[in-house]
């Protein structure tokens, strides 16, 4: 682990001091803490369209099978 310093603005100071006594941690703590949530969110969105995985599962039903006819329409001779 290694240790640093580091330079904040008031607000910022008042707002991690509260933050940390309401988790009922040390600020270093706090700080750990929303650098590894900040690095999970990071890596779990990497691909942008991730966001979309999912979103339309179907049951089975044509919907899903054909789903090209139902977003672009039916095919023209």
């Amino acid at each position: 682990m290694h240790r640093t310093q580091i330079s904040i603005e008031d607000e910022h100071y008042a707002y991690l001091v509260r933050e940390a006594r309401n988790a009922g941690v040390s600020m270093a703590e706090l700080l750990r803490r929303m650098i590894v949530e900040r690095m999970r969110g990071q890596t779990e969105a990497r691909d942008p369209l991730d966001v979309l995985a999912g979103i339309a599962e179907s049951d089975g039903a044509t919907a899903g099978r054909e789903h090209d006819r139902y977003l672009y329409g039916s095919r023209k001779a």
